[in-house]
């Protein structure tokens, strides 16, 4: 079944010489070979202000450059995420521009009692890829992915995407070209199948 389906590239440089971007490539290929349709954010590429205040983020207005973001991100289906570790977090710039685009009245409506009543994204599923130095399994076990669980729960699932499944990919600056190549066809058949 064809999907409408945005990848969201949270790599903070914009070379796109990195392995974000090879996997974000893969799947993208994939996924326009089975039929789906594709859009794409670049992050990095641009240029918002960091908010300061909850009065900003409420009553604020949105930049105009991050109004396509918002319709892209209300015409998919499916948002898969790619981005690397920095930190034991997702990068500044890519918590920025959800903090910037995840605002009341689109992501969210309030009901005049409990600002959070209404979950305005749900019907929509995604897909976080994480890069990392580290073995996945020592950010999953030891460190618990709690940047990953708070990206899940207090973003994706606080404005009702849901389900969310996550690729993790460790040992990033070790990898060699079959592994990498591996990625790369994980991520093609990923795409292929909307997932």
């Amino acid at each position: 079944m064809r999907k409408n389906i945005l990848l969201i590239q949270g790599h903070p440089d914009v070379q796109e010489h990195h392995l974000c971007n090879e996997l974000e490539r893969s799947y993208a290929r994939g996924a326009t070979d089975a039929g789906h349709e594709i859009r794409h954010i670049n992050v990095a590429a641009i240029d918002f202000p960091l908010l300061r205040s909850q009065q900003e983020w409420e009553h604020g207005l949105l930049p105009a450059n991050l109004k396509p973001a918002q319709d892209d991100i209300h015409w998919a289906e499916h948002i898969v995420f790619f981005f690397p570790l920095w930190l034991g977090d997702m990068p500044a710039v890519l918590k920025g521009f959800l903090e910037q685009v995840a605002r009341p009245d689109f992501a969210f409506t309030s009901d005049g009692k409990n600002p959070f009543a209404q979950k305005d994204l749900i019907g929509r599923s995604a897909r976080v890829v994480v890069t990392m130095g580290m073995p996945a399994l020592v950010y999953r076990w030891y460190f618990r992915a709690h940047s990953l669980k708070s990206l899940e729960r207090n973003i994706l699932g606080f404005v009702g995407i849901a389900p969310i499944n996550e690729t993790l990919i460790g040992n990033v600056g070790n990898m060699d070209e079959k592994t990498a190549q591996k990625w790369f066809t994980k991520m093609q058949k990923l795409g292929a199948g909307g997932e």
